[in-house]
């Protein structure tokens, strides 16, 4: 299972796979790199199964479960999910996996409306996007001069080096007349964060990798870089979730990607909390699981969850 890549599933295009699976009194489950169903009768317990590459949707009727496992099988593998009533209606859930949202024809919608409201017009979205950068800085500044445990690890929001760069952002973020220019503005200053922090944290030769590096402290820096990101985007998520937002309409990164928004949203508190906090506990050798635990924790103590949607309805009701 180390080896297996989404892209070895999707040889099947989704207009030409063959099935569609409606499943009752059952368990799905993943079983030796597969997915199977479970019925389970008076004598024994009998094990079929599903071809995910070639399925398009699967419809848990009455009297089914399914393990996170085999979800995470069939989002790789881009199989719809719903969870419907006897004989397949009516559905009560569809969704692509990683999200349900409950079918609901009363949900309030005033949110969509006002992103929808201003994110056709390229300036309108533009001044979204500078809206979200300089409320990057704000938290970065709210929680660096806040936080006891990060100013006793040497973090200091007044830093000369930090203040010029800002300077710097500040100065381009007002400046820039499209996407691609807040992004090269904002990549410029999270690499001086980078160095800061590494510096701060004595992690020489700190290289910013998805993959893991030989060296023990780089590898685990960006290990937990890697991780604490995908916290924060599942925050991000989750406040454009119950907003009711699609997660295509972003402001900043590419409109081509199904999940752009969400990038931009976590770009909120990423600076903040995630990046001290990853070079932090690879200096002190912490494990996933330690450092998975400070980072939910930082995010309880700086309200993060609470800035996220407090800047996504501000800039929403704007438009």
């Amino acid at each position: 299972m180390e080896d297996f890549s989404p892209s070895d599933l999707k040889a099947i295009l989704h207009s030409k796979r063959a099935n569609l699976f409606y499943l009752e009194y059952c368990r799905v489950m993943q079983k030796d790199g597969r997915v199977l169903y479970l019925t389970e009768d008076t004598k024994e317990n009998l094990y079929f199964n599903i071809p995910i590459a070639n399925t398009t949707v699967i419809l848990l009727g009455n009297g089914t479960s399914i393990t996170q496992a085999a979800m995470r099988m069939l989002a790789q593998a881009g199989v719809l999910v719903g969870f419907c009533c006897g004989g397949g209606t009516p559905l009560y859930m569809g969704c692509e996996i990683e999200w349900m949202t409950p079918q609901n024809e009363y949900r309030p919608t005033e949110y969509l409306q006002g992103w929808m409201g201003f994110w056709f017009d390229d300036e309108k979205r533009l001044d979204a996007a500078k809206h979200f950068q300089q409320a990057r800085v704000a938290f970065l500044k709210q929680v660096w001069q806040k936080d006891r445990d990060l100013k006793n690890e040497g973090f200091n929001f007044d830093d000369k080096a930090i203040q010029t760069a800002l300077d710097t952002f500040f100065t381009r973020t007002e400046a820039a007349t499209n996407s691609q220019m807040l992004l090269l503005t904002e990549a410029q200053l999270t690499k001086v964060l980078y160095k800061y922090a590494a510096n701060t944290t004595n992690c020489d030769g700190f290289k910013r990798q998805h993959q893991s590096s030989k060296s023990v402290d780089i590898g685990k820096a960006n290990d937990f870089l890697n991780h604490g990101n995908y916290l924060a985007y599942g925050l991000a998520a989750c406040t454009l979730w119950v907003l009711g937002i699609p997660h295509g309409f972003a402001v900043m990164h590419g409109k081509t990607r199904r999940g752009a928004l969400v990038f931009d949203i976590a770009g909120l508190i990423k600076d903040a909390l995630v990046l001290p906090w990853a070079f932090i506990c690879a200096k002190e050798n912490a494990t996933e699981q330690e450092f998975r635990q400070q980072i939910l924790q930082a995010f309880t103590d700086h309200k993060a969850l609470d800035y996220m949607f407090e800047h996504v309805k501000q800039v929403a009701q704007r438009g």
